[in-house]
């Protein structure tokens, strides 16, 4: 073999040789070392189910469990190898976001507006936090269900070939929307329904727990969205009066952090939908704006306003992004889902086109 073939060819780093054996090797609890059956019903009665879960805790949360004492600290380090520790160039890191998957929202205005510079193509990132807030009506789990139905298409779509798990605490998924929506698509009914993966929290608790017990969820069903819809409604009516704003925004903070690591550990779009509450501006204007402060704020990669137009049509604003520019786009909600112009305009010809043929 020449030199110059010599030069072409690309070797692992010592650390990423290491990372990798770690990961095949450590694929479930059970490979951890010193861990058996009786550690694992431990380790899952304290909310950790994956060797994801353990290798993402925090310092400030390498708490002893009891009935492992120092054993557990031992275990979180054996899992923290299987993930990337080393520091990287700008180069290396916009190789990994290159890698980014994007998920389509099956609106075109939407997906343009969505896509950042260099991107293949624009819709919902992974490895990030994606906030959709707006008033009651302005179509934020319409847009959910319709997200749960382009996941399930191939990546050639503009899906991700998986499934979506749905956190309701509001009480609105609707399983016949969805199999609306997916018509659209070419899913069938059953395609559709066997492709959500959902549970409804009844208090702000049972919200926390459910999104802390996601992930064996994720790895056994292929899951490649995660929806919370939405976030911030059981807080809201649990966590009254000023008294209570420190421990609610404390909750928030923690809620917020674990659905980052849930996006960035499975590499899935995350997506949480937030109410609002007006604000008085003027005499003359009320302003909207989002629940949960700069908790949420600072969590959420990008936010997204949804407000009504005339009739059907809804506007969507880029509100604060750090890899898109603020702007905003028209498109409308109909019995197809959330949908532009354009794309209405090619069903209604598609349908002229069809029973002329008949």
């Amino acid at each position: 073999m020449s030199s110059d073939e010599d030069f072409s060819l690309e070797e692992e780093s010592p650390q990423e040789e290491q990372r990798a054996y770690y990961k095949a090797k450590y694929k479930t609890l059970e490979d951890l070392p010193d861990v058996g059956p009786a550690t694992i019903v431990k380790l899952k009665e304290a909310g950790y189910h994956t060797v994801e879960d353990l290798a993402m805790i925090s310092s400030n949360e390498v708490k002893s469990i009891e009935g492992l004492g120092d054993a557990f600290v031992k275990i979180v380090a054996e899992a923290k190898k299987t993930i990337e520790t080393s520091f990287i160039s700008a180069g290396d890191l916009l190789e990994i976001r290159e890698k980014t998957l994007y998920l389509s929202t099956g609106c075109t205005t939407l997906d343009e507006l969505l896509k950042p510079p260099l991107a293949p193509r624009g819709g919902i990132p992974s490895q990030s936090v994606s906030e959709f807030y707006g008033e009651f009506g302005s179509g934020k789990s319409q847009l959910c269900h319709q997200l749960c139905c382009t996941v399930m298409l191939p990546e050639d779509q503009g899906g991700l070939d998986g499934k979506a798990l749905y956190i309701d605490s509001e009480h609105v998924l609707l399983p016949e929307r969805m199999v609306q929506i997916g018509s659209r698509f070419g899913l069938s009914r059953e395609q559709v329904l066997n492709g959500v993966v959902t549970a409804e929290a009844f208090t702000s608790n049972h919200q926390i727990a459910l999104v802390e017990a996601c992930g064996p969820v994720i790895k056994d069903n292929n899951v490649k969205l995660l929806i919370v819809d939405s976030l911030t409604s059981h807080f809201r009516s649990e966590y009254i009066g000023r008294e209570m704003l420190a421990p609610r925004q404390q909750q928030l903070n923690r809620h917020m952090h674990r659905l980052l690591k849930i996006s960035r550990g499975y590499n899935i779009p995350v997506v949480i939908t937030n109410q609002v509450t007006a604000t008085p501006d003027s005499f003359a204007s009320r302003v909207p704006k989002a629940i949960g402060g700069n908790i949420v704020g600072h969590n959420s990669h990008t936010r997204t306003f949804i407000r009504k137009g005339r009739d059907t049509q809804r506007i969507m604003k880029i509100v604060a992004s750090p890899f898109l520019p603020e702007g905003e786009a028209p498109m409308y909600l109909n019995e197809y889902g959330i949908i532009s112009s354009e794309q209405i305009e090619k069903i209604e010809k598609e349908k002229e086109e069809l029973e002329k043929g008949v």
